[in-house]
């Protein structure tokens, strides 16, 4: 086991428990297999990154990240007003329901259901997260350092 101090480039194994403002919990590893993920590489949100660099194994903290160091703040650009033709018929819409679609470069671009009026559908493909506060608690398993 490696008693490495966390830096950008860092591989380490942790258990984390994610939860809002109001206590509410969104995703946890402790009561199951930890985590293992590459400080740096682009996947974790900027401000989860920054808490973690300069803990070491065995460190147990909690932070809070805003939602411009998360996933940012919703950009009302991101909530489209669609036509119900624009769905598979068959397709049973209801408010709250997960959609996927593919952009213009192909890649998967999901989006929640959040309204249905007559003819039209609103879907908003802002992160479900946006505009939220995480409260992160961590516990550090293992750290390994590129060098």
């Amino acid at each position: 086991m490696s008693l490495g101090t966390i830096d950008s480039g860092s591989q380490i194994k942790l258990h984390f428990a994610l939860r809002l403002a109001d206590g509410q919990e969104v995703d946890s590893t402790f009561d199951k297999d930890a985590a293992e993920l590459k400080v740096g590489d682009g996947n974790l949100p900027e401000g989860f990154e920054e808490c973690l660099i300069g803990l070491t194994t065995g460190d147990r903290k909690t932070f809070t990240v805003p939602p411009e160091k998360a996933f940012g703040q919703p950009n009302p650009q991101n909530v489209q007003e669609m036509k119900r033709s624009s769905f598979p018929l068959d397709m049973p819409l209801s408010s709250g329901l997960m959609v996927s679609f593919a952009d213009a470069q192909g890649a998967e671009l999901p989006g929640v259901v959040s309204n249905i009026e007559g003819e039209w559908v609103t879907v908003n493909f802002n992160h479900p997260l946006a505009g939220k506060e995480l409260h992160f608690e961590v516990q550090i398993l293992e750290v390994q350092n590129a060098d």
